[in-house]
């Protein structure tokens, strides 16, 4: 969109990701480059510190919706979450849907709110929608409550819901359409595949009851018991909240396909339960809230700073092959890990020749169908040798994880490759994940060497 080099994963050729969510970036990294000011650092860190904003945006609105709805003090204790820290900077369509959702709720007729505004809220609505279609599950108990409740029923639904769906879907086909080249609706392309085909169960599978016994104890973490106990204290005006967590929790347990982040957007909803229990504790308030606060910040720093950070450390590595070292435009990188371990260009910010083990789902519904990983991760030394039968091929660095180094060092041997860096990565390997990154570099007479 800006550069003229990258590369696009297979949601964007089969149109399942729309371009409204990515313009806002593109937009940033097109004036830095007319600026002058495209460093890899600023095209590493602006899109957070933007997503940041937004969040903290929406943190705003959720404290100011608490103190119109009860007071002050709940109003802080809602905003203290450890996987809201751990998303909240992060550049994922869930993380836009939760900040559009939590700003939506702030203009929604709650009993008791100060900020209604019919058109604002189903605006945001309607924008989280178009960037992330499973966006408008928990809104439709709220939109219905909203359309049960108002007298001028009709009038609500034709001068209001209508307009703003009509401009805001128009909105996503014109752009969409100037970048994929061709009308398409996007939203129909995301449906159809995450729910119509359930075609995401080839990235895993749940049982029914994972976010129930799993998934949204993980999310609400400490926070669990203060959730129920709030269940039971909240005054009746939050019922509709409650039921829009259950409801999206229901919903998102008939797929199959299920992860922390897609529940992401109820959070909020959670935390005003949280927040209600907290402000009703009498002997053992300040216990609690110690208790909440360390657990919390333990997790929230544990996550965000050293679990799985070996991704990100290893680009940082690969880039500075491209602007430390005269001899950039020799080198090549091969990433051998589970696919979109690392991010990719956006790191790196050069043309350099990257290539990683691809997964894309079976499309074409052939029988017994295997990606490149799985067919790699079959037999690793032999996939190797296969697919580098010449060496002119090989590319100058290999990145792995540690627990793939041992069944590949034949390959890594007679093919020259040494050892130039490990990076920490988790405390917790699993599967393909090791608790460490390796890089190998092939060292051969005139080809890149690091300094």
């Amino acid at each position: 969109m800006v550069f003229n080099y990258g590369y696009l994963t297979w949601e964007w050729t089969e149109r399942l990701r729309g371009y409204t969510y990515p313009l806002i970036f593109a937009s940033i990294y097109k004036i830095l480059y007319f600026l002058g000011k495209d460093s890899v650092q600023l095209l590493i860190w602006i899109p957070r510190l933007a997503q940041a904003v937004l969040s903290v945006i929406a943190d705003l609105r959720l404290y100011s919706l608490m103190k119109q709805l009860e007071n002050q003090q709940v109003a802080k204790w809602v905003l203290c979450s450890w996987f809201t820290w751990y998303c909240c900077t992060r550049t994922l369509t869930n993380t836009m849907e939760t900040v559009l959702t939590i700003i939506a709720l702030f203009y929604y007729p709650l009993e008791g709110s100060k900020s209604m505004n019919s058109i604002k809220y189903s605006s945001l609505v309607a924008l989280a929608f178009i960037i992330r279609p499973t966006a408008i599950i928990p809104w439709i108990p709220l939109l219905l409550r909203h359309i049960w409740q108002e007298q001028r029923k009709l009038d609500l639904i034709l001068h209001q819901f209508l307009p703003v769906g009509f401009v805001t879907l128009s909105w996503s086909l014109i752009i969409d359409r100037m970048f994929f080249g061709q009308w398409t609706l996007v939203q129909y392309n995301f449906l159809k595949f995450n729910v119509l085909q359930n075609l995401g169960t080839f990235y895993g599978s749940h049982p029914w009851h994972w976010y129930f016994s799993q998934g949204f104890p993980v999310v609400l973490g400490t926070h669990l018991p203060f959730f129920i106990h709030g269940c039971f204290l909240a005054p009746k005006r939050y019922r509709i909240l409650l039921v829009t967590v259950l409801w999206t929790l229901l919903v998102y347990s008939m797929l199959d396909h299920k992860e922390f982040r897609f529940i992401y957007s109820v959070l909020p909803f959670c935390m005003v339960f949280c927040g209600y229990s907290l402000n009703h504790l009498k002997t053992w308030k300040k216990p609690a809230l110690s208790f909440l606060f360390l657990s919390n910040m333990l997790l929230a720093l544990y996550t965000g700073l050293i679990h799985q950070r070996g991704t990100l450390d290893v680009m940082t590595y690969i880039q500075e092959l491209c602007y430390k070292n005269p001899n950039k435009s020799t080198a090549s990188v091969f990433v051998m890990m589970p696919c979109h371990s690392t991010p990719f260009y956006s790191h790196v910010h050069y043309p350099l020749p990257m290539r990683f083990l691809e997964c894309p789902p079976n499309l074409t519904g052939k029988s017994q169908y295997l990606d490149e990983a799985d067919i790699f991760y079959l037999n690793p030394l032999n996939w190797l040798y296969k697919e580098f039968h010449n060496n002119s091929t090989l590319p100058t660095h290999l990145i792995i994880f540690s627990i793939l180094e041992e069944e590949i060092s034949a390959f890594l041997i007679s093919r020259n490759y040494e050892r130039t860096a490990v990076f920490f990565h988790t405390h917790l390997p699993e599967g393909r994940t090791g608790s460490h990154i390796y890089v190998y570099e092939r060292k051969l007479k005139g080809k890149l060497k690091r300094r």
